[in-house]
């Protein structure tokens, strides 16, 4: 017999996880949702929207609390604090549901969970909040201002604000807030672009083509992905268009050795075995066994015979595969600031200090991966982050580190059409006056959600000469 689950106890279960123990929001809700599964599509719904909500606007949901409560949000137990943080989501995001009945759940989902003498101050706290919630001022100062009203730590703000204007930065801030589709990639061993779409056409889900690919469509009004019959046949796979766009860049021939130093989960190296069409082949690597196990469940679903996983530190240099790569890709760790759109509990993890760590980390595997380049083959560096420090300033340490490199131009390695499409969309992007302007940045791409219709990437190729040490 099937328990009744009462969806805001979960709701309460994955904030706990994510927001006081640490755990990786999308990790745990996807391991909540496969877990109940057999849940109506309305309940998965609710659960997903109400705890994806209030991870992403947190900073302005505590903010709203300390408005209405004598004891501060930081003061409260765990478990109030985030009964309190789901109701002010619902009672300020959520229409549908009624006010009253958003406290009344609140206050019972209180009780069991052993607070029951905190009733009181929880229910007096949000019907104060659903009576005022309309009159509540935010911070006049700018900087204040933003962070609460798009839940943007300030110290991000002040790192984006020196390298783009405040439109361009506000376009960023409401795009990582608004609701996207899925953006999946066509497996085209597999099945035409064409034929893909009609499969989830009658799959009953919604699907458009992506603008800049057109094996890339854009996916929505599905339940559980899992079930849609082209998952398990390996028709497709779920990776954002910034992420194919390596892909295209990469500029892979047939017969190539690709080696992929970073690979789990797999996305990039099936893109490029893909694109060898039978030939070459991929070795996709990473760090654990966990990560290798992920890798080959992706690539047994995709169906290549040019894939193979290995299990390697990228830190630890690999003598028997020097020069032995035409392309070496080198997806690196990072902050990951330019996926919260997605992953929006990174904000409040990362630090400046992260940042450099990161930056650090970048370096070590860069100067284990560039050892593997033939000559006249391609190192190709990217992340998922707007962070200077993790690209741009890392591509100017390499060019001088390693001058048997040279940086090639990225534009010049996509089709000519998503040229002219990203370049249109970038002239409607402001850098600041101190943001640094040069040729290097301009052979690189730095993608911006809101400005392009993908997360936050950054693209640079290198090139080893031929004939240098």
């Amino acid at each position: 017999m099937i328990r009744a689950v009462n969806e805001r106890e979960l709701v309460l279960e994955i904030l706990l996880e994510v927001l006081e123990k640490g755990a990786y929001s999308h990790v745990v809700l996807r391991n909540v949702l496969s877990k109940y599964q057999y849940l109506d599509k309305r309940e998965r719904a609710f659960i997903t929207r109400v705890s994806e909500g209030t991870i992403e606007r947190m900073i302005e949901l505590d903010y709203i609390l300390d408005q209405f409560s004598k004891i501060k949000v930081k003061k409260m137990k765990p478990v109030i604090r985030n009964i309190l943080r789901s109701a002010v989501y619902q009672l300020k995001y959520m229409d549908s549901v009624p006010d009253s009945a958003v406290c009344n759940e609140a206050v019972r989902l209180a009780v069991k969970k052993g607070f029951g003498t905190l009733r009181g101050f929880v229910n007096g706290v949000l019907r104060s909040v659903a009576r005022g919630l309309k009159d509540v001022a935010y911070p006049k100062e700018k900087l204040q201002r933003m962070s609460v009203a798009y839940s943007m730590p300030e110290w991000i703000l002040k790192l984006w604000l020196e390298m783009y204007d405040e439109e361009t930065v506000g376009k960023m801030l409401e795009a990582f807030q608004a609701e996207r589709p899925l953006t999946i990639r066509c497996n085209l061993k597999n099945n035409s672009a064409d034929e893909l779409l009609e499969k989830l056409h009658k799959d009953g889900v919604k699907a458009e083509r992506h603008p800049y690919l057109p094996y890339a469509f854009m996916i929505s009004g599905y339940d559980y992905l899992e079930r849609l019959s082209g998952f398990a046949d390996g028709d497709f796979y779920v990776q954002d268009v910034s992420s194919m766009l390596v892909g295209e860049a990469a500029g892979v021939c047939p017969g190539d050795t690709v080696i992929d130093v970073c690979a789990a989960p797999g996305g990039k190296s099936l893109h490029l075995a893909e694109k060898l069409d039978g030939t070459g082949h991929v070795e996709a690597r990473d760090l654990t066994v966990y990560k290798a196990e992920l890798l080959e469940d992706n690539v047994a679903r995709a169906g290549f015979d040019n894939i193979s996983v290995k299990v390697w530190d990228a830190l630890v240099p690999d003598e028997a595969a020097a020069e032995r790569a035409d392309v070496v890709l080198a997806d690196l760790p990072c902050s990951g600031l330019g996926v919260l759109g997605r992953k929006a509990d990174l904000k409040y993890r990362m630090t400046p200090e992260n940042i450099g760590a990161l930056a650090k980390l970048q370096k070590e595997i860069l100067q284990n991966a560039r050892a593997y380049v033939k000559q006249g083959g391609t190192l190709v560096y990217s992340t998922c982050t707007i962070s200077p420090a993790e690209n741009i300033e890392n591509v100017r340490w390499f060019l001088q580190e390693y001058p048997e490199f040279v940086l090639e131009d990225v534009w010049e390695r996509l089709p000519r059409d998503l040229t002219e499409k990203l370049r249109g969309e970038m002239a409607r992007e402001r850098r600041s006056d101190s943001s640094g302007n040069d040729e290097l940045q301009d052979k690189c791409l730095q993608l911006l959600p809101g400005v392009h219709a993908c997360d936050g990437f950054f693209i640079a190729i290198f090139e080893r000469n031929v004939g240098e040490i």
